[in-house]
């Protein structure tokens, strides 16, 4: 029998030589993967392709050492900071500069495009941190806070923020709209290296040269959880795309991290040295490290890194699917970004300008583009990454191949890595900080007093074994009566569930009849008088969309089922209850509380008292509630940021 070929997790792509003297700095392209810009001691920008040898395209113009270098999102425009203070933005379609932009003092130590508008944020060692307008070429702001040098910035997915890290020990948070700094993060005993937006909810990693990675709750401004014990200073972190995690690029090893609480889940040597960027593409993770002249890619394949607990362990953690890049309101641990509405149009873009205003008529910016120049030295890699061929084109291409792994150096190798083990994956040992391997494949054992809750994302139906549908034994002549086993498994319990489907759809037939109505009251009834929470659940999915349809009168009817919700064990109906019972406080506690508190009215007023009754009802019902939301709110994960907010909302009711 033939020995199974097993191939590496993590293995070296390639090494170049990307510039005549050092290289300074280095970025890669997020949308691809597959684009990595290095800035070098020779003043040049070099642009290359991934697992090729030759450099694409050269940049000048810089008359000093380029310090920092950054791509936008579709990967067409590059931005690049020297060490005099001078940014220059190119436009790597065109081939051509596009601005030169002139007024820090320093060297220009971090650069980020803004995700949606033609901005160019820059810090400096002077501590400024401006805000560029590419198309006006101008300053729009400067913002001012830090005491050195500013090491990182990154705006927010939504684009209304921008964060900073500097040598300060220091992360502030700025906020574009307002023009000032929202907060500041203290807790840091070494230079922030390096911050990093969660692509989903209102999160903030840091890591710092003090060997710890920090999360930060942007809703309430303060640490949620923060790592120890990294192998050298934190310079490159990633959160996975949907969030599930973060990866860490340390010293010869990728480390993966949970926040909540914080855990490490993976640890897999790569010995790529000090890792300066990583990108995710195909489910792989691509690190770029330089040293002296030489720039070094290195590939992680994340098919085999694990990324959460396991779900038997953790499911409500777990479930969320590895594809989702934006979770359903009230699926989230807290507040998601608020993204612009997009149509099939891109924004506009400088180049697309008449040349009247893509070029200042002044002498200064003939000399730029004089001095400036992009020179292709692979005409053929150049068309086929920056040229379109026709007005909707987009390259890099969105779907390249994933980089093929190299097989295991030794057949004993793949003998040994073939039997299931754990230690498939090579690893370094993990901290005494960090749980050790063993718990990391087990995730961390829930709290006793947890309950169980089945997730509303399955692999598999509940009550199904894979193992029902194999044969016992493999005998031919058996066959036969296994098919007949496996058959009569898949029709077990069918016409039971055709039964419950049929009544739930009559159900909601129902509940819709009285619906068209416009009698928001009444449905909600008809669905309660059915007693099928799932029926209630239907309904309260379409009236939490919507805040206006919510009215006290509703909330009498709908509290006891939200309190029955919130014990349930299905994950859908405690999220489902916990978003309706977060409407109802914020909308309605504050009146509920007044109400009660105001002193008898003179008279009778008919309407008052009815007002009054009802409030009354649900804050009793509300008192009934709060003392189950307490004593959940010590839960970890997604339910338990869900209660801990809840009993927060209702700590007036105390």
């Amino acid at each position: 029998m033939a020995t199974p070929v097993v191939t590496k997790t993590a293995w070296k792509l390639q090494e170049i030589v990307a510039h005549a003297s050092n290289v300074s700095s280095l970025v890669l392209g997020k949308a691809s993967g597959r684009l990595l810009a290095t800035g070098g001691d020779d003043c040049r920008v070099n642009l290359w392709s991934i697992n090729k040898p030759n450099c694409i395209m050269s940049l000048t113009g810089h008359t000093s050492p380029v310090e920092s270098v950054r791509l936008n999102t579709p990967e067409e425009l590059i931005v690049a900071g020297s060490q005099s203070g001078s940014i220059r933005v190119w436009d790597l379609e065109a081939a051509k500069i596009l601005r030169t932009l002139m007024g820090h003092k320093a060297n220009i130590c971090s650069l980020d495009f803004h995700p949606y508008g033609e901005f160019v944020a820059s810090g400096s060692q002077d501590t400024n941190i401006k805000l560029w307008d590419i198309r006006r070429k101008g300053c729009v702001f400067r913002y001012r806070g830090h005491s050195q040098a500013v090491r990182c910035l990154r705006f927010s997915p939504d684009g209304k923020w921008l964060a900073s890290a500097a040598d300060d020990h220091t992360v502030k948070l700025w906020d574009l709209t307002a023009g000032k700094m929202m907060s500041e993060f203290p807790g840091h005993t070494g230079p922030v290296n390096v911050v990093e937006f969660h692509p989903n909810e209102y999160l903030l990693a840091s890591g710092s040269s003090d060997r710890t990675i920090r999360f930060w709750d942007l809703e309430k401004f303060q640490v949620v959880s923060c790592i120890e014990g990294e192998p050298g200073p934190v310079r490159s972190v990633l959160f996975n795309p949907d969030g599930c995690c973060l990866y860490s690029g340390c010293q010869d090893s990728l480390r993966v991290y949970g926040w909540e609480p914080e855990r490490c889940f993976d640890v897999v040597l790569v010995n790529w040295g000090k890792v300066a960027d990583l990108a995710i593409c195909n489910d792989q993770l691509i690190g770029v490290a330089f040293s002296q002249s030489n720039v070094s890619s290195y590939v992680v394949d994340l098919t085999r890194v694990t990324r959460t607990g396991t779900v038997t362990q953790d499911p409500v953690q777990a479930s969320q699917p590895q594809t989702q890049q934006t979770p359903n309101p009230g699926v989230s641990l807290r507040r998601i970004y608020e993204r612009p509405s997009t149509t099939c149009s891109k924004p506009q873009r400088v180049k697309h300008n008449s040349e009247s205003e893509r070029r200042s008529p002044s002498s200064e910016d003939d000399k730029d583009e004089r001095e400036s120049r992009a020179e292709i030295q692979n005409a053929e890699d150049y068309n086929e990454i920056f040229q379109p061929k026709n007005s909707i084109s987009r390259t890099p291409p969105r779907r390249s191949e994933p980089f093929p792994a190299p097989p295991e150096d030794d057949i004993a190798t793949a003998k040994e890595a073939s039997k299931p083990s754990p230690a498939m994956d090579v690893q370094l040992p993990v901290p005494s900080e960090v749980p050790a391997r063993p718990s990391v494949m087990t995730s961390t054992p829930a709290p006793k007093g947890e309950p169980v809750i089945i997730p509303a994302t399955r692999n598999e139906p509940i009550g199904l074994k894979a193992s029902d549908f194999l044969p016992a034994v493999k005998v031919p002549q058996q066959a036969e009566l296994v098919d007949e086993d496996a058959m009569s498994q898949i029709r077990k319990g069918h016409d039971t569930m055709c039964v419950v489907l049929t009544s739930r759809h009559k159900n909601l037939d129902t509940v819709r009849a009285v619906w068209t109505t416009g009698d928001i009251k009444t449905s909600v009834d008809s669905a309660v008088a059915i007693n099928d929470l799932s029926v209630v659940v239907d309904l309260l999915n379409i009236v939490n969309q919507k805040a206006s349809l919510w009215k006290l009168d509703l909330c009498t009817t709908v509290l006891p089922q939200i309190e029955k919700l919130l014990q349930s064990k299905y994950e859908s109906y405690v999220q489902t209850g916990c978003t309706s019972l977060k409407l109802i406080l914020q909308r309605f506690l504050p009146l509920i509380t007044d109400i009660l508190a105001a002193p008898p009215s003179v008279g009778v007023d008919i309407s008052r008292e009815e007002r009054l009754h009802k409030c009354r009802l649900c804050f009793k019902q509300l008192k009934s509630i709060s003392g189950l939301v307490k004593s959940r709110s010590g839960l970890s994960g997604r339910h338990g940021s869900a209660f801990r907010e809840l009993h927060l909302l209702m700590a007036s009711l105390d």
